[in-house]
């Protein structure tokens, strides 16, 4: 028998693991067609794990920084979306990832310049 409880339909979730997630699309297309991966995604993605671990942000009850395949966002590209707000961000450069860290990240504040619009999609 597991120590596992079951959840009580119409309580509250336990708190999470994390209190923030980044998810960076990595995706790569092989056929040529448009991608993150074609857009500085990686580097994105291992500038803002540095930023987390420097800024003591890692670890259980903080901030995970994950790798993701495609968001189907394609079009606003590269993109990255954090996660309980469901906040999606399209980014240039290293700068732009320093500033959802320290703001959004860190602070809980939305980087409203870099928010993608909601009907770009696919």
């Amino acid at each position: 028998m597991s120590d596992t409880k079951t959840p009580t339909p119409g309580a509250a979730p336990a708190a999470s693991y994390y209190q923030r997630h980044i998810f960076f699309c990595l995706n790569e297309r092989p056929n040529g067609e448009a991608c993150c991966g074609q857009h500085g995604a990686q580097a994105a993605f291992e500038r803002c794990k540095v930023l987390v671990k420097e800024g003591g942000l890692s670890g259980p009850g903080m901030v995970r920084v994950n790798k993701a395949g495609c968001l189907d966002r394609c079009a606003g590209a590269p993109v990255a979306v954090v996660y309980p707000e469901g906040v999606w961000y399209t980014y240039v450069d290293a700068s732009d990832i320093e500033e959802i860290f320290h703001s959004h990240l860190q602070n809980g504040r939305v980087v409203e310049r870099l928010l993608l619009p909601p009907d770009v999609g696919h």
